[in-house]
């Protein structure tokens, strides 16, 4: 079982400090915390991909916020049926 955590901004611009210090904070190693500076309008995301390649059942997915997955309140509780449902991620 391992602890990964979820980072999005936006843009290039936007700062991710404060989720990369909460994600500390919850106990999440540098090295597994995944990061995109892409905007939340769909899934499409390379580090999002990744982590969802990566995720196991039992593993545990830290976000600081439910909006750092996405805008789209639909696509939104899809992804959360998948990592809870699917691939039974904590």
């Amino acid at each position: 079982m391992s602890t990964y955590g979820y980072v999005r901004v936006s843009t290039r611009e936007q700062n991710e400090d404060r989720q990369v210090i909460a994600m500390g904070e919850f106990g999440v190693d540098d090295a597994h915390i995944v990061m995109d500076k892409q905007s939340g309008k769909d899934f499409d995301r390379p580090g999002y991909r990744r982590l969802l390649r990566k995720l196991k059942a039992g593993d545990i997915l830290v976000i600081k916020s439910i909006d750092r997955l996405g805008r789209n309140y639909e696509e939104i509780l899809e992804q959360w049926r998948l990592l809870t449902k699917e691939k039974q991620v904590l």
